[in-house]
C-alpha cells in the first residue's frame, strides 16, 4: 500500500491503478463500518484507495474536532491488512490552504432540516470536501455508508447535480451485537452511557414496528420516544443515570428527506433519529420496508 500526502503525488499515483477504482473516504480511527466498505470495493473493483482526513470545515465551533479520535498507525495497518491500494492522508493545510474561499453547496431543501438543522454548515464542509477528494482521486466508485443517511443522500445529489463521473454505493449499517451502529464516536461514551447507547437502535425499531402495525407516523414517533425515556426498556434506567436527549425522531424519505405524514408510509421509508448521550452524539436509521437495518 502507498500512502501519500500531498495532492498532486496522490492524483498522479491514482491515475496509474487499474480499473474499475473504488474510494473509501474516512476520517479515521477506522471500525469494521468502514472496513466493509473497504471489502466491498475490493470485491468489485481492480484496485480500491481510501483516505484519512478529519475535515475541519464540517465540524462547527461548539463539537468535537479537537477531540475526535485519530490513530494514523492503527488505521493505515488495517487498511493495508484489507488490500488498498493507495491511502491518501492530507494536512489540513494541503486541503485548505492559504487563500481557499470554494465552497460546495447543496441547495437547503435537503440540506436545511434534521443534521443541516442540527449542525450549521455541516453539509457544506461535508459537500465541499468531497468534491475535493473526488477531483484529487478520480475514482469509478464511491462507497459511503448508510449509517450516515441524510449525508449519503446529499452526496448523490451533489455528484448528480455537478455531473460527476461517479457511482455512489451505500454500504449497509455494521452494528454492535446489542444493535449500537458502529462509529468512531464511540469510544467516547463512558462506560454507564454504552450500557444505554443501544436503546437509539431499540426506539427505531420500535417505531418501525408500529408502522408495520398500521400505526400513523406521529404515533411511531411517539413509541421511539417511549422507549428512549426507558419506560419500555426493562431494567428501567437508574434514577440519575445516562439519559437521552433526543434532537429528533422522524419518518422520511430516502432520497430528499422530506418527512412522511399520515398512516400511508412509502415502503422505501427511513426512519431516522439523533440523540445526545453524555458529550457523544449519535445518530442511526432503519429502513421501514425491509428487516436489513442499513
Amino acid at each position: 500500500m502507498r500512502t501519500l500526502r500531498t495532492i498532486q503525488e496522490t492524483r498522479e499515483a491514482c491515475r496509474g491503478l487499474e480499473r474499475e477504482l473504488g474510494y473509501v473516504p474516512t476520517m479515521g480511527a477506522l471500525h469494521e463500518g468502514h472496513l466493509s466498505l473497504v471489502r466491498a470495493a475490493r470485491t468489485r473493483c481492480r484496485s480500491v484507495a481510501a483516505s484519512v482526513f478529519v475535515n475541519p470545515t464540517q465540524f462547527g465551533p461548539s463539537e468535537d474536532y479537537d477531540a475526535y479520535p485519530r490513530d494514523e498507525a492503527g488505521d493505515s495497518a488495517l487498511l493495508e491488512r484489507e488490500g488498498v491500494d493507495l491511502l491518501f492522508i492530507p494536512a489540513p493545510a494541503e486541503m485548505y490552504p492559504d487563500g481557499h474561499c470554494t465552497t460546495v453547496h447543496v441547495e437547503s431543501s435537503l440540506t436545511g432540516m434534521f443534521e443541516g438543522a442540527s449542525r450549521p454548515g455541516h453539509f457544506d464542509g461535508v459537500t465541499t470536501v468531497v468534491a475535493k477528494l473526488l477531483g484529487i482521486v478520480g475514482p469509478d466508485v464511491l462507497y459511503l455508508g448508510r449509517k450516515d443517511a441524510q449525508q449519503l443522500a446529499v452526496l448523490r445529489r451533489m455528484t448528480c447535480d455537478l455531473d460527476l463521473p461517479v457511482e455512489v454505493c451505500g454500504g449497509a449499517t455494521v452494528r454492535e451485537p446489542d444493535g449500537l451502529a458502529m462509529s468512531s464516536r464511540n469510544a467516547r461514551l463512558t462506560a454507564a452511557e454504552r450500557r444505554v447507547a443501544p436503546r437509539l437502535y431499540a426506539a427505531l425499531v420500535a417505531a418501525r414496528d408500529a408502522l408495520r402495525g398500521g400505526a400513523a407516523c406521529d404515533a411511531a414517533v411517539s413509541a421511539a420516544l417511549h422507549v428512549l425515556d426507558g419506560a419500555a426498556v426493562q431494567p428501567a434506567q437508574a434514577p440519575g443515570g445516562p439519559r437521552f436527549e433526543v434532537d429528533y425522531i422522524a419518518v422520511v424519505d430516502p432520497q430528499t428527506f422530506a418527512a412522511c405524514g399520515g398512516s400511508v408510509v412509502p415502503r422505501h421509508a427511513l426512519i431516522v433519529g439523533a440523540a445526545r448521550l453524555g458529550r457523544v452524539r449519535l445518530i442511526d436509521n432503519v429502513r421501514f420496508g425491509d428487516d436489513a437495518d442499513g
